[in-house]
């Protein structure tokens, strides 16, 4: 079975080599792939409005289900933006999910609380 990390690399370097194709330089790449980030989750922000019912014009036009499904792409569309720009992104994005967590979880017991914790 491929891992999710396998998967989000070979999406990445899909869409690397799609623009290499086009002649996109990798840094134009990055910053596309950045945009995309935003375009999903606009369709997530849509969707929850849909969700609630909240415009006049459209009413309930999704479901909590639709949210769900826009809120997974902004995931996976923000993993393969870091695994273009980044071939450490797996042991990155686990740094910095630690580094995050770190603010907001309580250390284990008996582990050193680090600097300013």
């Amino acid at each position: 079975m491929t891992s999710a990390w396998d998967t989000v690399i070979a999406l990445a370097a899909r869409f690397d080599a799609a623009d290499a194709e086009r002649g996109i330089p990798s840094q134009e790449s990055h910053i596309l792939q950045v945009l995309k980030i935003g375009e999903e989750f606009g369709e997530a922000a849509q969707a929850v409005i849909g969700a609630r019912g909240t415009n006049p014009r459209k009413g309930h036009s999704h479901s909590w289900e639709d949210v769900h499904d826009e809120v997974c792409d902004v995931a996976i569309t923000a993993l393969v933006a870091l695994a273009r720009m980044r071939p450490d992104a797996q042991a990155y994005f686990a740094g910095q999910l630690e580094l995050k967590a770190g603010k907001f979880l309580p250390a284990p017991r008996g582990a050193d609380p680090g600097p300013g914790r």
